[in-house]
């Protein structure tokens, strides 16, 4: 038999991790339950772009916000000879809203599968219960470990009671002497209350403290252990606020020799050192809301004295005489029952026993061999496995996505908008409709891939944006490599393209920072929207304003700009289309897509049948005349296409690649028919090389976008433009798959 497990593992520092790590081990390397040789491999999950030094058993790692890598990690499962597949489930570890990235891999899946589930919600979101359903409807089994989590799966999720396997959180079985850990430790003379695991503010620490001073005024022997580290995501949002809250309320109490912080991920031997050689471990969590607590097992295992808030798991795992309750934030009633316990040696002792015989039931050993009678059970019966479909969008098609070229583009005053061949050509300068499209694409990629680089590069186009910007709110658009100002005013097209990005900034901004920013160069230059003449700088400052009204839906006076706006577009629909020629001029010019895109965003906000009419009536009429031979054919902006001429083939280039991705995609997002989304990835298979031409515009070696292609072929400069048209379609591709992932979960449900 060969498993393959999903996970985190170390030396990534995870509490999934170590768990994943315990149960390859039980099962696989120590496995003393059958004399069935066991095979198994780790398919390990990355957090964002960091790497580890993992062991051999790991073949295959998976990064967490790249949709290329989960597909790629099932069909090397598929082909590996794997009899069945174990997944570690926590939200936080799996890429997408939700951890919804985790779902296309499970799909394609075609072994039979078993999921613990490590987290399970009382009062989910509808994308957190519609993850968890889909889910556990694709495992053959589902493993818990609380009776409580089996309540919750059968009530809330709807999950067939016949499906729930109960096997506890296992243990390690490692045992030291109290007396001689605390010697090793110099701290023979010592009573010691422990605490430990990853550190956040939902822990409760302050309340240990705070129960402290009366305790210490009869036992000044006492010293409470913190051991761990800050929580990743902590850490990333907040640094060690809490930490350094913790330490100002330590030296207000006048506890500085009385608490000892260890601010490091503890190796499982020493962990079980250090428990062993506490007088009573602590976890004083703030809120009932956790389902399982591998601290507490732990803690359990190695026969310690447990004092507990009454929390999911521990009001369970301590019943019976296990260990002791206190309530919530309810330092006084912990002070009362750590005097109790230091008064009588006996009750402490007695806790400590009862602790310790039944953590001799939930070692790995016990808990690996539960899991391989349940494995052995499931393929005895040889289970149906559905495999789903492909979906329209193939993410392996993809390069990876990649920020090289834009960083080398990049300097200290914005993106500089041309390059020969993939050298920034700084002769040419710096423009702002470059600037703000590195503006959209790095506030995409961070919200879609936490892309650390894109975050550090929003700033230099938002101050690129801010600088250009004229005291009337309009916006210069060319600056020259030394910084002179090379134009007094931009065209309306560079405004569009401005409010465009501003707009998606104050729906998706990183921080308040940059959004304060936005709005005040997004509201400086709002006067100016109504005076606009050109049809494209229209289209996309009301896509901006879209973007901006879906998180201010009560802004009246913005929501009848853009309904003047989208009137101006119709107007000149109105004007110039006829019975054959369904388009708001009289020739296809550039970025063609962007004016039926314009009015898809806008119909979504302003819920107008005459817009959402014309914008798929002229968004069909573009398809066909585009896309009528099943691949994206770009009117070239070499003589255009007027209206009863003859359509120019050539000088095809990627931003009007990148208006038909846009287009399909909102298209998609509106009506959720998925037709749209073979349009927008036959649009974005333009840059791969399914054109006119046959030829890649997407170079592998700079990771840049070549600008379009001539009679003569591609056109090997790779500017900003281009480079940025091309990144933004990779992005939106995959938001689209994504979204096609909501919409399957959407519809299972609805047939509950």
């Amino acid at each position: 038999m060969k498993i393959a497990y999903i996970g985190t593992y170390p030396p990534r520092e995870c509490g999934i991790g170590t768990f994943t790590m315990n149960l390859y081990k039980s099962m696989v390397t120590n496995n003393e339950i059958t004399k069935e040789p066991i095979e198994g491999f780790i398919v390990a999950m990355n957090d964002n772009e960091l790497t580890y030094d993992y062991p051999e058993e790991v073949k295959l790692t998976i990064r967490q916000d790249h949709q290329r890598d989960y597909l790629e990690a099932v069909k090397f499962i598929n082909l590996s000879g794997a009899d069945i597949c174990v997944l570690e489930h926590e939200f936080g570890i799996y890429g997408g809203q939700n951890g919804i990235y985790i779902l296309p891999l499970l799909h394609r899946l075609e072994i039979p599968l078993i999921v613990t589930l490590h987290t399970i919600l009382k009062t989910p979101s509808y994308n957190e219960k519609a993850v968890l359903q889909e889910i556990c409807k694709m495992a053959h089994k589902v493993v818990v470990m609380s009776h409580k989590a089996i309540k919750f799966l059968t009530s809330i999720y709807n999950v067939d009671k016949k499906k729930i396997a109960f096997i506890e959180h296992g243990v390690p079985d490692i045992q030291f002497n109290q007396e001689q850990s605390k010697k090793e430790f110099k701290l023979e003379n010592k009573k010691i209350l422990l605490t430990f695991g990853i550190i956040s503010r939902n822990k409760g620490i302050e309340t240990v403290i705070k129960a402290l001073p009366k305790v210490i005024e009869k036992y000044p022997e006492i010293l409470y252990m913190v051991l761990g580290k800050t929580h990743p995501n902590v850490l990333r949002h907040s640094g060690e606020e809490y930490r350094n809250y913790l330490q100002r309320l330590i030296k207000s109490l006048n506890l500085g020799d009385n608490v000892f912080f260890m601010n490091e991920f503890i190796i499982q031997k020493e962990l079980f050192k250090y428990l062993s050689a506490s007088d009573i471990y602590i976890t004083p969590y703030l809120n009932e809301a956790q389902i399982t607590s591998g601290t507490l097992s732990y803690a359990i295992g190695v026969g310690s004295a447990v004092i507990s808030t009454p929390y999911w798991h521990a009001s369970e795992l301590l019943a019976d005489g296990r260990g002791r309750l206190f309530n919530f934030n309810d330092s006084n009633e912990l002070s009362t029952i750590l005097l109790e316990l230091f008064d009588h040696p006996e009750v402490l002792k007695d806790l400590r026993k009862k602790a310790y015989d039944y953590g001799r039931t939930i070692t790995w050993p016990m808990s690996g061999g539960k899991y391989v009678a349940l494995t052995k059970k499931i393929l005895a019966a040889k289970p149906e496995v559905v495999v789903e479909k492909e979906t329209t969008i193939d993410p392996l098609v993809l390069p990876p996505f990649s920020l090289a070229h834009i960083k080398r583009l990049t300097d200290d005053t914005g993106i500089i908008q041309h390059a020969k061949f993939g050298i920034p050509n700084l002769k040419e300068g710096y423009c702002l409709d470059d600037n703000a499209r590195a503006l959209l694409m790095v506030l995409m990629a961070y919200r879609q891939k936490k892309d650390t680089l894109a975050l550090d590069l929003a700033p230099i186009y938002l101050s690129y944006i801010h600088y250009m910007q004229n005291k009337d709110g309009t916006f210069r658009n060319f600056l020259s490599f030394n910084r002179n100002f090379l134009d007094e005013m931009g065209s309306e097209d560079s405004f569009g393209r401005t409010i465009w990005a501003l707009g998606y900034l104050l729906a998706n901004a990183p921080n308040d920072a940059y959004y304060q920013t936005g709005k005040l160069v997004f509201f400086d230059a709002s006067p100016n929207f109504e005076k606009l003449k050109s049809i494209r700088g229209i289209a996309n400052s009301m896509v901006g304003i879209s973007y901006y009204l879906r998180c201010n839906p009560t802004d009246d006076s913005m929501t009848e700009r853009l309904r003047n706006l989208a009137n101006k577009l119709i107007k000149h629909y109105e004007e110039n289309s006829s019975d054959n020629w369904k388009w708001f001029e009289p020739l296809l010019a550039y970025d063609n897509g962007m004016l039926p895109l314009a009015l898809l965003h806008s119909a979504e906000i302003l819920n107008d049948d005459k817009i959402t009419e014309i914008a798929l009536e002229t968004m069909n009429f573009l398809t066909g005349i585009t896309l009528k031979d099943g691949y994206l054919s770009i009117v070239g902006n070499e003589k255009w296409y007027k209206k009863e001429g003859e359509r120019s083939m050539f000088a095809q280039q990627p931003v009007d690649a990148l208006a038909m991705v846009l287009m399909y995609h909102q298209a998609f997002h509106l009506t959720k028919d998925k037709e749209f989304l073979t349009k927008l990835f036959a649009c974005f298979m333009w840059f791969m090389g399914e054109n006119d031409l046959r030829m890649n515009l997407f170079d592998f070696e700079t990771k840049g976008c070549c600008d379009g292609f001539e009679s003569y072929g591609v056109n090997r400069n790779q500017g900003a433009e281009s480079s940025l048209a091309y990144l933004i379609s990779h992005l939106i591709v995959l938001q689209a798959f994504e979204e096609f992932e909501k919409i399957d979960l959407k519809q299972w449900q609805l047939q509950l």
